[in-house]
C-alpha cells in the first residue's frame, strides 16, 4: 500500500510541476483531466493548455520540460510536435501534456473526447 501511495504523490507532484511550467510562460485555459477511473487508460492525467502562437506553444513546452526537470526530477519519455509547434505532446508516462495553439485545440477538442474523465479547469493567472 505504501508503494502505491508514494506513486500517487509523485504523480500529483508531476501534475503540479507541469501546471507551474505552463503558468510560468502565461499558458492559458489549463485543463487537468483525471483519467484514473477510465478503463485501459495508459496515462493517469492529461494536462491541456493553449498558447497564442507557434512561438508561444514552443516556449510553453520548453518551460514545462524545464520546470518538471527542476521540481519533479523527471524527463519526458517522448516529445512530439516541436517542429510545427501547433500541438506539442510531452509524455511523462503517467502524465501526458498537450500544448496547443487555440485553433488546433478547438479542432481536436480532447476535453469532449475524454468527457468521462474527471475535469478541473484552472483560472488563468494573468
Amino acid at each position: 500500500m505504501g508503494e502505491n501511495n508514494s506513486e500517487v504523490v509523485s504523480t500529483e507532484t508531476l501534475v503540479d510541476a507541469v501546471v507551474n511550467g505552463i503558468q510560468e510562460k502565461k499558458g492559458s485555459k489549463i485543463t487537468v483531466l483525471n483519467l484514473r477511473n477510465i478503463e485501459n487508460m495508459i496515462a493517469e492525467f492529461f494536462v491541456i493548455c493553449e498558447g497564442e502562437s507557434n512561438v508561444h506553444v514552443d516556449a510553453l513546452s520548453d518551460s514545462v520540460e524545464e520546470i518538471v526537470r527542476r521540481d519533479a526530477g523527471e524527463k519526458p519519455l517522448h516529445v512530439e510536435g516541436k517542429q510545427n509547434a501547433e500541438w506539442v505532446l510531452i509524455d511523462y508516462m503517467n502524465v501526458v501534456v498537450h500544448v496547443f495553439r487555440k485553433e488546433v485545440r478547438q479542432f481536436y477538442n480532447l476535453e469532449d473526447l475524454w468527457a468521462d474523465a474527471g475535469r478541473e479547469d484552472l483560472e488563468d493567472l494573468f
